[in-house]
């Protein structure tokens, strides 16, 4: 078993492969998003994203698509949304998933959609079928090895060694500007949050982002 997670672009031609892909990949009114859950049953294609842009302009790019079967998007602060769609899929949207989803491989969210057009997903099963699902990959899609190692690798392992005190201390620090440059909230902001001592704070977001690097870079 190993985790791959791999970069793939069609430089450009996404949209022939599947309208929202070249959307997702295309637009100028999506700065940044990511698919954070989805269901594949090989003739639809339900995704819940993140994105970061334009609502209104997405939405009525979305509207003029006729794979698009179903949406309901959703606000998510300034600038930025959830959304989830449900796609009517395309020959060549089945060929880039089909190889994936038949077998004993599995796809760990999120994907991230880069503002270069290259989508970017880790996979994780037994290295054959990893294998095998990379090389039956359409020709209209160029693939890249990122990284190749275990499932502590990946970001959802990341997440999970969080404890629920140390992720509530990591949303709140987020929501009060902690993380933002230049910083915006201190410590004392964040344990008045979370009814706590700074120094207790302090902690719980000290333990909480060293988990996460040693996950991401597997120490």
């Amino acid at each position: 078993m190993q985790h791959v997670r791999v970069a793939i672009t069609a430089h450009g031609r996404e949209g022939e492969i599947h309208p929202m892909y070249g959307l997702w990949t295309g637009a100028e009114f999506v700065e940044r998003s990511r698919a954070l859950q989805w269901n594949f049953t090989g003739d639809a294609l339900g995704i819940l994203h993140y994105a970061e842009g334009d609502a209104d302009a997405f939405e009525a790019a979305v509207a003029d698509i006729p794979e698009v079967v179903d949406y309901e998007l959703e606000p998510a602060g300034e600038g930025a949304f959830y959304v989830y769609i449900r796609d009517a899929t395309t020959d060549s949207l089945g060929d880039l998933f089909g190889p994936i989803t038949s077998g004993g491989v599995v796809i760990v969210p999120p994907i991230d959609y880069r503002p270069d057009g290259t989508v970017e997903l880790s996979v994780f099963g037994p290295d054959a079928e990893i294998q095998a699902g990379i090389e039956h990959i359409p020709d209209l899609i160029d693939v890249t090895v990122l990284q190749v190692g275990g499932l502590a690798g990946t970001e959802v392992a990341a997440e999970s060694r969080l404890t629920d005190r140390q992720r509530e201390a990591v949303e709140t620090a987020l929501e009060l500007g902690y993380y933002d440059v230049p910083r915006t909230a201190s410590h004392g902001a964040v344990a008045e949050e979370l009814d706590c001592a700074p120094s207790t704070a302090a902690e719980h977001l000290r333990k909480a982002e060293s988990a996460v690097l040693r996950s991401v870079f597997r120490r």
